[in-house]
């Protein structure tokens, strides 16, 4: 059997953009220059002010045009994007304490609506009642996994305390003022 070399011109489409009578963008752009190669080919519009913290990526030295300020990095959560950001973007070190910071920030907002003296309508706020709506069978998935993950929790909880005492579950609730 006789061994053939394969050059790059015989694999199959190969430099099929090399023609430049076959440009599929000869429509739209009929007279082609090189100057696109040259970067921003548009007059940069003005910079935003930069008002407040604004965390940047590793891998684009210059802010966007436009971002948001609305809600700057603060507390538990702004620590750990700031952490989050020393890292490059193809890392988890980078999009794992993003996911981790969006969590904690959830609860920090729990607790300032607390301080503040506002009960936060959680069961509205997660869209319940529009589940129970259109999608009852997960709706009825989500209350028996909440049910059971309460009562893991309970059990655990208070496990050491009824059962390792040699106390009866009504002794041990009345002790507990329940």
């Amino acid at each position: 059997m006789e061994k053939i070399a394969k050059g790059i011109p015989d694999i199959k489409d190969w430099g099929i953009d090399a023609d430049p009578e076959n440009d599929p963008t000869y429509p739209m752009k009929p007279n082609r220059t090189d100057e696109e190669q040259n970067g921003y080919t548009w007059e940069r519009s003005v910079q935003q002010a930069e008002t407040v913290e604004i965390l940047k990526s590793t891998e684009r030295p210059n802010l966007s045009a436009v971002f948001g300020t609305s809600v700057p990095p603060k507390g538990l959560s702004g620590a750990i994007r700031r952490y989050a950001y020393k890292n490059n973007e193809g890392q988890f070190s980078h999009w794992l304490p993003l996911l981790i910071a969006d969590r904690v920030d959830v609860v920090e907002g729990i607790i300032d609506d607390l301080k503040k003296g506002k009960v936060p309508n959680i069961y509205a706020e997660k869209g319940f009642n529009v589940m129970w709506k259109y999608n009852r069978k997960a709706a009825i998935g989500l209350i028996a996994a909440n049910i059971a993950a309460v009562s893991a929790i309970g059990l655990f909880l208070f496990r050491g305390r009824i059962f390792n005492e040699g106390k009866s579950v009504k002794k041990a609730l009345e002790s507990y003022n329940m």
